[in-house]
């Protein structure tokens, strides 16, 4: 299994909820995806980032589907311009 955890920091950090709203939106049209969990910020900190998505894949392959989704293409396009930092992290589970 394949762990696919996203940390978006927003220009607006108000364009979180929304993002959260796409995001959980992919669950059921993406069928690459496993499992699906995304999470906002409650603290604020300076070190925080605003939304925390994670994914589970079978394969690295299965990953690669789910990236290339025209759902999940849509929603990225979306999320892009809004973005002040994005940091990635896959890993076996």
């Amino acid at each position: 299994m394949l762990t696919h955890v996203v940390l978006m920091r927003f220009t607006d950090r108000e364009d979180a909820p929304k993002a959260a709203e796409l995001l959980q939106g992919l669950r059921g049209r993406v069928e690459q995806i496993r499992d699906l969990v995304v999470g906002l910020d409650t603290v604020g900190s300076p070190v925080s980032y605003d939304l925390c998505l994670i994914t589970r894949h079978e394969s690295l392959e299965e990953l690669t589907g789910y990236q290339e989704h025209p759902a999940h293409l849509e929603v990225a396009a979306w999320l892009r311009p809004r973005l002040a930092a994005r940091a990635v992290v896959d890993h076996d589970s």
